[in-house]
């Protein structure tokens, strides 16, 4: 900070390790100039370090005179008093100027270098213990069909494909892979709340895949560790009239040194060889999407779900190098299927199909002949009336 100047009688100056206080000897704009030594810096009382005609200069360092320390989220104060006191060379009991406190404060940033001494860490590497404790940033994004970015619009037709891309950020923390332990489908952003529909569960068995509509599949290979691309056929909850859906995932990171197993895992479905099949490892490590019991508990105990209901001996706690998120994706809103082509293209073409598909009956024709016959014959007798009447006019 740079030395305040105008009309104060007191500059503060504060360095990377020290402040430099400097004090007009006409402290009160007076014409009478003050003793230097009425005036002390802080608890410890500290004398100036060097006096003029006209100034007096305090130059201690940020931890001297007893300065205290204060720390918020963005700052580092040093804060101190200058005090003058008053005194008289005589035994008088009077004096002609006040006693004054003046407080002197120093803000430094938490990220600036405020001392003078050499910093020496006792551990190495810091940047790697920061990296650790640092939270990972867990996200689904809803692509294009052809896995080229962002999809633009969030509405589906009934029979479309939903392209979604599970991700993690890793930014500074140590390398790791993603997995999707479970997804639900719901109306509301709660993934609590009914009705509900399980996408993924067990630690990434693709259960919507064993539905006889369905053809929901983890792709493989991946992209990257760090992030799993699956789609999901667009679907609606029966008896609700809300067609919009929101799809909340568990997601979870692992180290990527993680060997695939049972705990760990992206199983999708095939009904041609109605078989799981991984995306990594072997395939015997979805054996257990079958029964849904992918661990058991040690102790035998409940253990609860990603979204606070009581969950399967599945699920398991995070180990010491994983950590775990949830993304939710939506509103979603799907659509009935596109209309058939024959009511798309119109009435009389749809009776025109009707007739070449299907011999009209013959009892059909009598019928139509005989609406035909009285209306010919209404309309004579209207006819012959109108030029009767003219006639008889």
């Amino acid at each position: 900070m740079p030395q305040v100047v105008g009309r104060s009688p007191v500059g503060v100056q504060c360095g990377e390790d020290g402040m430099v206080i400097t004090v007009q000897r006409d402290l009160y704009r007076n014409g009478k100039l003050v003793k230097p030594s009425a005036l002390s810096l802080g608890p410890q009382r500290c004398q100036p370090t060097t006096q003029s005609t006209d100034t007096v200069i305090f130059q201690v360092g940020l931890q001297d005179c007893g300065n205290d320390l204060q720390m918020t989220p963005d700052w580092m104060i040093y804060s101190t008093n200058l005090v003058y006191s008053p005194t008289s060379s005589t035994n008088v009991p009077i004096t002609r100027t006040s006693s004054a406190v003046m407080p002197i404060r120093c803000y430094y940033t938490r990220y600036a270098n405020v001392s003078s001494k050499a910093v020496r860490p006792t551990w190495v590497p810091f940047i790697t213990t920061v990296s650790y404790e640092e939270k990972l940033n867990f996200s689904l994004t809803l692509m294009a069909d052809d896995w080229s970015g962002p999809r633009d619009s969030t509405v589906f037709q009934l029979g479309e494909k939903i392209y979604i891309e599970a991700s993690v950020g890793i930014e500074n923390h140590i390398d790791m892979i993603l997995f999707v332990d479970s997804c639900v489908a719901t109306i509301t952003p709660d993934p609590n709340s009914s009705p509900r529909y399980e996408i993924i569960n067990a630690n990434g068995c693709f259960v919507d895949g064993t539905q006889e509509d369905s053809s929901s599949a983890f792709i493989s290979p991946r992209t990257s560790p760090g992030s799993l691309q699956f789609t999901v056929d667009a679907f609606r909850f029966l008896d609700v009239d809300l067609s919009m859906i929101f799809i909340s995932c568990q997601l979870r990171g692992a180290a990527a040194t993680q060997v695939p197993d049972h705990m760990n895992k992206a199983c999708s479905y095939s009904k041609a060889t109605k078989r799981w099949s991984a995306v990594e490892g072997p395939d015997n490590i979805c054996q257990c999407c079958e029964t849904g019991s992918c661990s058991a508990p040690s102790d035998g105990s409940g253990y609860w779900g990603s979204f606070g209901r009581p969950r399967g001996h599945w699920k398991r706690d995070v180990g010491p190098q994983e950590e775990c998120g949830q993304a939710i994706l939506g509103p979603l809103l799907v659509t009935g299927e596109p209309s058939l082509p024959s009511i798309r293209t119109g009435l009389g073409q749809a009776f025109s199909m009707s007739s070449e598909s299907k011999p009209v009956e013959p009892a059909v024709l009598v019928a139509v002949a005989s609406i035909s016959l009285v209306l010919v014959a209404a309309v004579v007798t209207l006819i012959g009336k109108c030029v009767l009447s003219r006639l008889s006019s």
